[in-house]
């Protein structure tokens, strides 16, 4: 991206940045919020003044998010990536904390590290891993606090040994939490998670367990990393980049996105609300007629 613009693939925004909590709310928008005429381009109303026109009732139950823009945000301000990386690990906390706030979304994807993300050098791949690592450490009591539960997608076999002991322990104290699911897209990619699951399927065409004419859209998808979640009802990009970059691309066949040329750094509340009230203007269809649909989208 920009970053993935280049590579088409964001890079891990789980920095240990400033000691604010995901509790923290810190009101911020960034030079280019207001740069561009995609949806969810920052209308200059206040976070309380968007929040107060949001339908509690038809929330997106999941909201999945491509965090892109770390790089260019630090180029423009003459800092380094690293830095770039740790603007944005406060927009996370934002942003998980204004999710879970708002009660009715249940789930929160970030696309964290993709699979094409181990290209690149390897000092930069062992510091990433290194910030990872302190992120989940510094971030438990938060989660616990919130009721937050945490889960992975993608093949996180790949980490170091060290990341992903710390990994399994944060998901282990967390996993009877069921207030809001944070997910991580940790060396995630969406083909191949699609190839995964047809291996997985076609081996239990082999055992005996599955036939063939049993093979559902519904158990096509429990055999995907995110089976037991909700698909995305929503997904936002930001930093003006207009394509989902391997992200969920089966789950994401009825999703509305949002585009919004805020980088991820910049990215703050009240550009969330935005983005949930242009979904909430959508009429979602799912193939139907606009004369068969009972009420607008509700998120369910």
């Amino acid at each position: 991206m920009d970053d993935g613009a280049r590579q088409d693939a964001p890079p891990l925004l789980l920095f240990p940045g400033p000691k604010a909590s995901m509790a923290t709310s810190i009101p911020r928008t960034g030079p280019n919020a207001d740069a561009c005429s995609h949806s969810a381009t920052h209308t200059g109303d206040s976070a309380e003044a968007l929040l107060a026109r949001i339908d509690p009732q038809r929330l997106p139950r999941h909201i999945a998010i491509i965090m892109d823009g770390n790089g260019r945000w630090a180029r423009e301000r003459g800092k380094s990536r690293i830095e770039g990386h740790r603007a944005g690990v406060e927009s996370v906390r934002e942003i998980t904390t204004a999710c879970r706030e708002l009660g009715g979304i249940k789930v929160l994807t970030l696309y964290a590290f993709s699979q094409e993300n181990w290209r690149r050098p390897r000092l930069e791949v062992r510091a990433l891993m290194r910030f990872l690592d302190e992120f989940l450490r510094k971030e438990l009591e938060t989660l616990t606090h919130n009721q937050i539960r945490l889960s992975t997608i993608g093949d996180i076999s790949r980490l170091p040994p060290s990341v992903l002991e710390t990994l399994d322990g944060v998901r282990r104290d967390t996993a009877d939490f069921d207030a809001m699911t944070l997910v991580l897209a940790l060396a995630y990619g969406g083909r191949q998670e699609i190839l995964d699951a047809v291996r997985r399927i076609a081996r239990e065409c082999v055992d005996g367990t599955l036939q063939p004419e049993a093979i559902t859209e519904e158990v096509f998808a429990a055999h995907l990393d995110t089976g037991n979640l909700p698909d995305p009802d929503l997904m936002i990009r930001t930093s003006g980049e207009l394509r989902i970059s391997n992200f969920l691309p089966w789950q994401m066949a009825y999703t509305e996105f949002v585009f919004t040329p805020t980088l991820w750094p910049d990215f703050r509340r009240a550009n969330l609300y935005q983005a949930i009230l242009d979904y909430q203007s959508r009429e979602r269809r799912f193939g139907l007629t606009g004369d068969q649909m009972p009420h607008r989208a509700t998120g369910d």
